[in-house]
């Protein structure tokens, strides 16, 4: 399985919103080769890094195949003026690799992927927080990447090299074929105490080590953590 990689994208720290929060979010095209390191592409930037980028989230990859979707869900309005635009450019949910031809149905736990002269393996998928509500001038638009399962993944990076956009992003080796991420983010966002489930999660050795223990924790408790905070909504 491969594909081309259409876009590759940094950004600077930068003010966000009315509120001003400083966040990277903002990622814009890069024309030419980049260097990955193992704390992602040169030259871009995470504002708060408790929760942010690292080693686990080193890159963050987003299917543009979700456009159509969300621009049924997010129609023009006079409130949102800027929402098309931003789900038509890539760049718009925050990623640094753009692509088309590949979703969260299709990448699983562990895979690695060959991307230009570098090695990428998917350490987990994304936790949508309230600087999408931001981004897009949407009060509830984490709540809806988190409910629509189009939240995108993270890579960490096994091997240094320069990749461009245009590349072949090619999978290399699949660890856990049963372990699709939609499966995945099904049962830490919708079907949520499932314990053979869990009991599964916390047990695979290549999801980053949050997304492990977040399943061994539900596992002991019993009870599914507050995401309201990270959503920023009273939800």
């Amino acid at each position: 399985m491969e594909i081309a990689i259409r876009t590759l994208l940094t950004g600077r720290v930068a003010p966000l919103g009315r509120s001003e929060t400083r966040s990277g979010i903002d990622k814009r095209p890069v024309a030419g080769p980049v260097a990955v390191g193992r704390l992602g592409l040169a030259g871009d930037e995470q504002a708060d890094r408790r929760f942010h980028g690292g080693p686990e989230k080193a890159i963050h990859h987003y299917a543009l195949d979700h456009a159509a979707a969300w621009r049924a869900d997010l129609p023009e309005a006079p409130d949102l003026p800027k929402a098309p635009d931003l789900i038509e450019r890539s760049g718009a949910f925050g990623e640094n690799v753009s692509t088309l031809g590949l979703t969260e149905a299709e990448v699983c736990v562990g895979d690695l992927w060959r991307a230009g002269g570098a090695l990428l393996q998917v350490s987990q998928a994304r936790q949508p927080c309230f600087k999408l509500n931001l981004r897009f001038g949407v009060p509830d638009m984490a709540r809806r990447v988190q409910a629509s399962g189009r939240t995108g993944w993270y890579y960490r990076v096994i091997e240094e090299g320069i990749v461009a956009a245009g590349d072949r992003l090619a999978l290399v080796e699949r660890p856990h074929p049963d372990w699709p991420l939609s499966r995945l983010l099904h049962h830490v966002y919708v079907d949520r105490l499932d314990g053979a489930a869990l009991r599964d999660i916390a047990a695979l050795p290549e999801l980053s080590e949050s997304w492990r223990s977040l399943a061994a924790r539900r596992l002991a408790s019993g009870a599914v953590e507050d995401w309201s905070r990270r959503l920023g909504d009273a939800g």
